[in-house]
Parts: C-alpha cells; structure tokens; sequence
C-alpha cells in the first residue's frame, strides 16, 4: 500500500510505501503520542480515513525527507492525501475473491478489481505475497 501526496499544481505524485510493521520504533511512539491512539488501533484508522492518523502518517514520511518539518506545518486537502493498493495487492485480493465468492457476487468483484488492477501502480520492488497494512 502506498501513501500518496498529489497536491494541485504537482506534477507527479509523491508516494511512500506505507508497510506499519516497517516504521521504526521512535516514529511508532511518536504516532502513539500525537494521536493518543496505540499504534494497532493507529494502523486500523489510518485505513478507516481518521484525519489525524493520516496527517500523523504523512508528517512522518516528510518528516524522513525534511527532518526540521514540524507537526504544524503539516496540512492538506482531503482529495491531496491517499491510500492506494499496488496493482499486487490488488491481484492478491482477486485471488482471495476466487476461493471465498461465488455467481453473481463473484463476477461483479472481480469485474471492479479488474479495473482497479488496470490503474494501480506496479510495485515491482514487492517480494512475495502481499499483507494487510496494519499493525498485529
């Protein structure tokens, strides 16, 4: 899963491979204290469109590239700011479809996954099956 900043006017996105369980520890913490969440129920909103989870995540990934960014400074219009699957996580998912949906409900899955799989970036550095970006 990627995070992905587009703001108005770029030219390109920036996007961030976001993996929880690959955040070092003193980020992880940081989250906790800026969110008052604990980074499991951190991992869960961040998927569920919480604000300040997401505002916590991206601050942390600028953070990385400009260590002086400040928390503050740190804002963004709602449509600037995604989550999007690579188009492996999205075929790991199709296979998932195939062995758990059946007739009608499986064709209309697959048929919009299809499309999504056509759109999303190909993550050619992911090595092996594709995992749920939360935190266990």
């Amino acid at each position: 899963m990627y995070l992905v900043l587009k703001r108005e006017g770029d030219a390109e996105p920036t996007r961030w491979r976001y993996n929880p369980k690959k955040l070092m520890s003193v980020e992880r913490e940081d989250i906790e204290r800026r969110t008052g969440r604990n980074f499991a129920q951190f991992t869960q909103d961040v998927l569920q469109g919480n604000s300040l989870c997401r505002r916590a995540l991206l601050f942390t990934y600028l953070r990385r590239d400009h260590p002086k960014t400040r928390f503050e400074d740190v804002d963004f219009a709602w449509d600037e700011l995604t989550l999007e699957y690579s188009k492996q996580e999205f075929e790991s998912m199709r296979e998932n479809m195939l062995e758990s949906l059946h007739g009608d409900e499986l064709a209309a899955s697959l048929a919009a996954i299809d499309r999504h799989i056509e759109d999303a970036f190909d993550d050619t550095e992911t090595e092996g099956k594709a995992q749920l970006p939360i935190a266990e």
